[in-house]
């Protein structure tokens, strides 16, 4: 890893009418549109979705190093977050991510160890600890067959 501070760099070009394109250096561009809950086409990734996915993949992230350090063997990992919108005091923002972590262990694993492992990967997760939202984590733990 490289010594902090990090710098991150992205780029947004649009039109009057029309996607936005989303870019940075060394990735492939994502073009944008806003959701359907204020009038986008629902077809394109949104700002709104796209936060929702970096909680999830920021979770992921977290808990592969986190899973690697501690030498916890797992086969599998789906992350689904929801992010809830609100008008809160005149202003529209996040007030909630409930992320909902399925790990699969092979048969044998701590369960305990492994769940420890998730909650500390939602506690180190940097995406959720730079929002000022409540977040919320509900795990299940299955064992590969």
């Amino acid at each position: 890893m490289q010594e902090l501070p990090h710098h991150y760099r992205a780029a947004a070009v649009a039109q009057p009418e029309g996607d936005v394109n989303l870019s940075s250096d060394g990735v492939q561009d994502i073009p944008s549109a806003p959701p359907p809950e204020f009038g986008g086409p629902g077809d394109k990734w949104s700002p709104e979705s796209l936060l929702v996915a970096s909680v999830a993949d920021c979770f992921i992230l977290t808990f592969r190093a986190i899973a690697r350090a501690s030498k916890l063997d797992w086969t599998s990992l789906t992350c689904d977050v929801e992010g809830t919108l609100e008008r809160v005091e005149r202003v529209t923002r996040f007030t909630q991510f409930v992320v909902h972590a399925s790990l699969t262990v092979p048969e044998g694993t701590d369960e305990a160890k492994a769940r420890r492992m998730l909650e500390k990967a939602e506690h180190n997760c940097l995406i959720t600890n730079s929002l000022s939202a409540e977040k919320r984590l509900e795990v299940s733990v299955a064992f590969a067959s």
